[in-house]
């Protein structure tokens, strides 16, 4: 499977995003999705996965309510909408592939990266 995360961009705090990501290769729809993010300094981070065949979706706590992971199967894209972004949000953000679950997603169980697309909010 090949991923290819765009979407990213410098916006001002408050402001919203939506990143978008690409997946070609294999079947799609057997794979669990997720979005994950790393700041300068900082380990990476789960942010949302969700299972392309039943439509399960999580997210992590810090951006409940905020973020959004959603899909198009027909297009093979997942989308993560980022609304009220705060500078606490910079970082590089990574979509990912995994043929595992949900709960296995969110604990990095990943078998396949994409690149990362750069999302810097200035306050």
């Amino acid at each position: 499977v090949q991923l290819q995360a765009f979407g990213g961009g410098l916006v001002q705090a408050g402001g919203s995003l939506r990143l978008s990501c690409a997946a070609s290769g294999r079947t799609f729809s057997a794979y669990t999705m997720g979005w994950f993010r790393q700041a300068p300094g900082k380990e990476r981070e789960f942010l949302a996965a969700i299972t392309l065949t039943g439509g399960l979706t999580v997210h992590a706590d810090s951006v409940k309510g905020r973020f959004t992971i959603s899909i198009d199967n027909a297009k093979n894209t997942v989308y993560l909408q980022m609304n009220s972004l705060n500078p606490e949000d910079t970082a590089v953000y990574y979509c990912a592939a995994s043929q595992w679950g949900i709960t296995q997603v969110a604990r990095g169980s990943i078998n396949y990266w994409g690149k990362g697309t750069q999302v810097t909010v200035s306050s």
